[in-house]
């Protein structure tokens, strides 16, 4: 199975002078894990993750005040649709992440998680449920 199969293509994009929690709050809202940075004056694209959250609000961070852009990942490893979700899987692991930006010619199409590639290796595995 192919990223495109799995990946997520509702993608949230901030920028990068929202705050801390304007980012928290709208990954809250639409359920995700990491939202796409988009600098118009930057080459590319970053990543901010639930985790860079984290880490900012315990470092005493004030979250109004602290702008994403400072707590983000702009040395992105990005995924084309036609990987394998075992590549996919594989990079996650040697980077130390669990989001991938999926890009084809210079277009974001989606993210994909470590969560949306346990999905599908989940319901390959598993057989049909019986109902009783």
């Amino acid at each position: 199975m192919q990223v495109r199969d799995a990946m997520t293509k509702q993608v949230l994009v901030v920028g990068p002078e929202h705050t801390i929690r304007q980012v928290a709050r709208q990954m809250a809202d639409r359920r995700v894990g990491s939202a796409v940075v988009h600098d118009p004056d930057a080459e590319g694209f970053g990543i901010m993750t639930e985790r860079d959250i984290l880490y900012a609000i315990g470092r005493g961070l004030d979250p109004d005040g602290e702008r994403a852009a400072n707590h983000l990942t702009w040395d992105v490893v990005y995924a084309t649709p036609e990987w394998t979700l075992e590549d996919a899987a594989a990079a996650m692991v040697r980077g130390g992440f669990r989001h991938l930006v999926v890009m084809d010619r210079g277009d974001v199409l989606g993210v994909i998680s470590v969560r949306d590639i346990l999905r599908v290796w989940t319901r390959q595995r598993t057989p049909a449920a019986t109902v009783s």
